[in-house]
Order: structure tokens, then sequence, then C-alpha cells
């Protein structure tokens, strides 16, 4: 890794035809967030920056900290445009001294993986024939991963994914079943600051927080994967309520670090815990119309999971049901083998 800088800055070519340069500035956390980010008059755009650029970063193999990143735009642009997202990666990389470039740098690409390193974009939205001489632009036939910067593997090869179903329950029409997601990858040295290298880009604070907290827990009960992983966590809903999500994202974490079977088909679980790190699997409410949204969900290969305290009061003939259609079902009161 080549030595930090303390201001570097990135632009890229807007739909419009100008240009909007970000500059990345590094300081001593001292506390505060790892990226901070701002767009002139656009707090929403401002926020998509930092989620991308901590995507991004759980590329890499190596993890550090103690710096804070500020970028910051020199121009607000349509939030519909998403080129300049490549622009935003590669300055604050710049400015880590991740990646140095040998002359100053005009990047066009955008991502739905960034957590990967995937690459796409070809001038989106821009109407231009072919991307400008000198442009570093994503996409095959340019950039296709962020490994591509400095000739190293595509970083999405040693990234393990795993997606766990559970049920969206709130008594209306859209009730049904929701998605987490978690992707690992090892970091090159081990580090206490398990918070930090767990990215949840899709909710709110206080929800990362708890988050995070499961995934702690449940990885001290695993008694390895603490301090070992970069982890991304991605909802595919980020509007649920409650935690009934804890068991699938535990289950999802689990499988993607191989420490659990995978099922044939899809692993749908709910249940909580006040304490994960003892391995116990907690109820949780609306036992009745969950039961009934998984029965009417579940496909032929898929695992279900429930707590253990559901299971006196399961609704008669479900189990029937669920063989019949190829699903097993299984009610668990700790985390482990299941």
């Amino acid at each position: 890794m080549n030595a930090p800088m303390l201001e570097a800055s990135c632009r890229s070519i807007l739909p419009d035809g100008g240009m909007v340069t970000i500059t990345a500035t590094r300081r001593p956390r001292a506390g505060r967030a790892d990226v901070k980010c701002s767009v002139p008059g656009a707090p929403a755009l401002a926020e998509r920056m930092q989620q991308i650029v901590r995507l991004a970063r759980h590329t890499e193999p190596r993890f550090d900290s103690r710096d804070q990143v500020v970028l910051s735009a020199d121009r607000a642009f349509d939030l519909a445009s998403r080129d300049w997202e490549l622009a935003a990666v590669l300055a604050d990389r710049i400015v880590r001294g991740v990646f140095q470039p040998a002359r100053p740098v005009v990047a066009n690409g955008w991502s739905d993986a960034w957590h990967l390193g995937r690459i796409d974009g070809r001038m989106l939205g821009h109407g231009l024939g072919r991307v400008p001489d000198g442009v570093l632009a994503g996409g095959p036939d340019g950039l296709p991963h962020l490994g591509a910067l400095t000739g190293q593997p595509d970083p999405g090869a040693g990234v393990a994914s795993a997606r766990t179903w559970f049920p969206m329950h709130s008594g209306g029409e859209h009730d049904g079943l929701g998605w987490v997601e978690v992707s690992v990858r090892p970091l090159a040295g081990s580090t206490d600051a398990d918070d930090d290298a767990i990215s949840v880009p899709d909710l709110d604070a206080l929800r990362q927080g708890q988050v995070r907290a499961v995934l702690a827990g449940a990885r001290h009960f695993d008694g390895r994967g603490q301090g070992q992983w970069k982890t991304t966590v991605r909802f595919g809903e980020a509007g649920f309520s409650g935690d009934s999500y804890g068991l699938a994202l535990v289950m999802a974490d689990r499988i993607a670090r191989g420490r659990e079977f995978m099922a044939r088909g899809r692993v749908i679980a709910t249940g909580t815990s006040s304490a994960w790190h003892t391995g116990k699997v907690d109820t949780v409410d609306a036992l009745a119309p969950k039961c009934a949204l998984i029965t009417r969900e579940a496909g032929p290969g898929d695992r279900i999971l429930l707590p253990r305290a559901w299971e006196g009061a399961l609704p008669q003939g479900m189990r029937e049901t669920l063989r019949a259609r190829g699903a097993s079902l299984a009610c668990v009161e700790r985390i482990g083998i299941i």
C-alpha cells in the first residue's frame, strides 16, 4: 500500500456534459464516522455516496479505522445519475494510498454490487457514442472490477455470500417473505473493531447497530469469526419493523462463513434472542399469521426454522403441508449445525 495523502480528487462527466469534482480529505478519526460525505443541496446523494464508499472498501484485504475520510462534491447533480460513483470510490482510495494513479483521473462507472468490486457502466445516460479519451470507464470493455486498478484478481472471487428469508408480517396486503444477504471477505489481519468491519448500508444508524450486535453475539457463541471478516449485510426491503429477522440473519452469516449446511432450496427462518452469545433462540410475536405466510410461500427444498417455543402451538397440518411440498421444518432452541 502506498503512503496516504491528506487530500485527493477525482472528476466525473455528468449527463449534461459538465464535470463534477469529488474531493477526499483524510484526517484523524477521533471518534467520528469513518466516512462523511457532502453534496451541495442534496443530502440524499451524500448519503448514497457514503454507502457506496463503505461498500467498495469491503473489497480491500486490509482494514484500518484510524482515519476519517471526508468526501465532497463541488456541485449538485441529478439524483438519478450514477456514473459519478466510480469517481467517489477512487477519490477515497487515492487519499488513503490504496490506489495511486500516474495522472489526474476522470472516472465514470457505477455498480449494484460495490461490495463485490464489480463495475458497470458505459457513460450511463450520456448519449455519447464512445467514451472520451482519457476517461477511466467501468464495464467489460473498460474497468470490469476494482482489482483491475492494480492488476489484482477480481475481488468478488474472494467474497462468500448467502441469502436467507424471513416472514414480513404487518397485517397488510404486502405481507410476504423478505430476504437478508450476508457477504463476507477474510481480513488480512484480525481486528477487534468488528463493528467497523460490518457494513449495513440499507438501514439507519439504529438498525445498523442492532444488526451488528446480533452478528457479534452469534459469532461469539461460534467461537470464530470475530475480527476476522469484512461483512456486508443487505436487506431486500429496508422498511421492516421488529427483530424477528434475527435468526435468518444469523443463519445467512453462518452459511456464508461455512459454519452451517446449505439447504437444497431456501432457508426461511424467524426468531430472535436476548443472548445470541449463548446461541439461544427466543420466540417472536405473531405465530399464526407468520406460520400461515411461510406455509403459503414455501416450496421444494426449503428449510424452515422456527423457535422451539412455537413447537406445541404450530397450526394443525402445517408439517404435513410442508412435507407434501418438499419442504422441511425444524423448531430450534439454539443455533449450531441445524
